[in-house]
Parts: C-alpha cells; sequence; structure tokens
C-alpha cells in the first residue's frame, strides 16, 4: 500500500476515475440534454486534474514550484467552474 501512494499510483488511479466520470457526464448530457454541459464537464474537470496532479507531485517529492503552479491553475480553473456554473 505505501509503494501505491509513493509511486504516485493513487493519484493516476484518480486521474484515471476523472476522465471517466468527465465521459459518463457528457455522455449523458449528449444522449439525454440532462446534466452538464461540456463547458461545465471541462471545467471542473480541470480543476480536479490540478488538484490531484499537484496531490501527485507532493507524494513524489515533486520540487514546491511545480506542486504550486498545479495549485495556481487548479485555483484557476476553480475560478472558470464558477464562471461557466454563474452564467448558467
Amino acid at each position: 500500500m505505501h509503494e501505491l501512494f509513493a509511486s504516485g499510483r493513487a493519484a493516476d488511479i484518480i486521474i484515471a476515475l476523472l476522465f471517466a466520470e468527465a465521459l459518463v457526464l457528457w455522455l449523458v448530457h449528449k444522449r439525454t440534454g440532462q446534466g452538464l454541459s461540456a463547458p461545465m464537464i471541462l471545467s471542473n474537470l480541470a480543476a480536479g486534474l490540478c488538484l490531484v496532479l499537484a496531490l501527485r507531485g507532493a507524494l513524489t517529492g515533486a520540487h514546491w514550484s511545480w506542486i504550486s503552479a498545479c495549485l495556481l491553475a487548479g485555483l484557476a480553473a476553480h475560478a472558470a467552474d464558477l464562471y461557466v456554473r454563474w452564467r448558467h
């Protein structure tokens, strides 16, 4: 279990699940017209992806500047997500 986290594979699994979730949400919206639109899905996915990338960096000993860049990108993606949702 230690190796799963120390290697960053736990974060890789979460990233794969994020993409699977986005695909399911997109397919539901495409087929039914219900749920989140593509811009909502993408902005939400980007925010989550950036946070998980920061986690992966922290788990694997990445330089602090890489981790902070991921967190800053996550903040920007979160702001974009709020903007898209607010307009809707």
